[in-house]
């Protein structure tokens, strides 16, 4: 999702990995109209929200005043998607102050009417500029501050469930993946020899998940939320967002204080684990989705990145830096 200022703006579709055009399986807007508590009688108008990879998103309209409008798509549970973990955790996220609150919840089809933010939706070339990372790292903060979510969040064991969907389903994934899997066991063992206060995450921080509203960031799509390693946040998001070493020492400085290696190595192990996550996520959506989107593209995008730091001269470096701790 996206707002625009406790708004979206049309061009500001809610995304992350959400969004889905209309004539698929599901409500239509008009249905979901007609079933909000008290819109009975008043002037609604509805406009779609472009973009987006799960599901289907509006801007409507009431009396004037902007909502927001989120339809899922159907077989969200082969991606793990759990509904009623996703609004918990939404609504734990406004009383944060991180997000937007909830206005309505239809549970006959999950829909949930948000509140519209007046804010621009972030992309990869917007967090370029100078301070980002400090800004991104304000906002995390105030998520992770704010209440428990309602479940953990695993990416090796969501990894393990994706890879159940792929064998049962004959479903293609990139050259060298299964080749890596010991590797993700090693990350996994580094990782755990020094655990983390979980906090609640978000867990997937696209550009697009995050919105500007001229002085703050807030962030929207809480699909894949739920408690886990702040490192898992921050090394998603600086993965996504395509941040270089310096980037990436500056968000993790501005988040804990300080950057060591050991943490900035647990960073980049993190890294490494989003990629190989979502990769699967979207050989998934390449099989499945309706949506007009190069999702095996996608695929071989985020494969090919974590590949090149598997291999890499500093994996092994991470990983010793990692299992020591300090």
């Amino acid at each position: 999702m996206r707002p625009a200022g406790l708004g979206y703006p049309l061009a500001d579709a809610g995304q992350g990995r959400s969004g889905r055009k209309s004539g698929t399986l599901g409500p239509s807007i008009e249905e979901v109209i007609a079933a909000v508590p008290g819109w009975a009688g008043r002037r609604v108008v509805s406009s779609p929200i472009s973009g987006g990879l799960t599901n289907r998103n509006y801007r409507v309209e009431v009396d004037g005043v902007p909502q927001f409008v989120r339809i899922p798509g159907p077989e969200t549970d082969l991606l793990a998607v759990d509904r009623a973990n996703e609004l918990h955790n939404t609504r734990a996220a406004a009383e944060a102050g991180a997000g937007p609150r909830v206005l309505h919840h239809l549970p006959e089809w999950n829909a949930v009417v948000l509140e519209w933010l007046h804010a621009r939706t972030m992309s990869n070339a917007a967090f370029q500029s100078r301070g980002e990372p400090a800004r991104i790292a304000a906002a995390l903060r105030r998520l992770h501050a704010g209440p428990r979510f309602r479940d953990d969040f695993d990416m090796v064991a969501l990894t393990a469930h994706y890879l159940g969907v792929i064998d049962e389903r004959s479903i293609p994934v990139p050259d060298g993946y299964r080749e890596h899997l010991t590797a993700v066991t090693r990350i996994d063992a580094a990782l755990r020899a020094h655990p983390l206060p979980t906090v609640p995450c978000h867990n997937d921080l696209l550009a697009e998940n995050y919105l500007d509203d001229g002085e703050r960031l807030w962030i929207v799509d809480y699909e894949y939320s739920g408690n886990n390693d702040p490192t898992f946040e921050l090394g998603n998001t600086a993965q996504e967002l395509g941040f270089d070493e310096t980037r990436l020492h500056e968000l993790v400085a501005a988040y804990f204080g300080e950057a060591p290696p050991a943490l900035l190595a647990r960073c980049r192990l993190q890294m490494i684990m989003s990629d190989v996550g979502w990769t699967l996520w979207a050989a998934i959506q390449a099989r499945i989705s309706p949506i007009d989107h190069d999702f095996w593209g996608w695929a071989v995008e985020r494969w090919t990145r974590a590949q090149a730091m598997i291999d890499g001269p500093d994996f092994e470096g991470w990983l010793a830096a990692t299992t020591a701790g300090g």
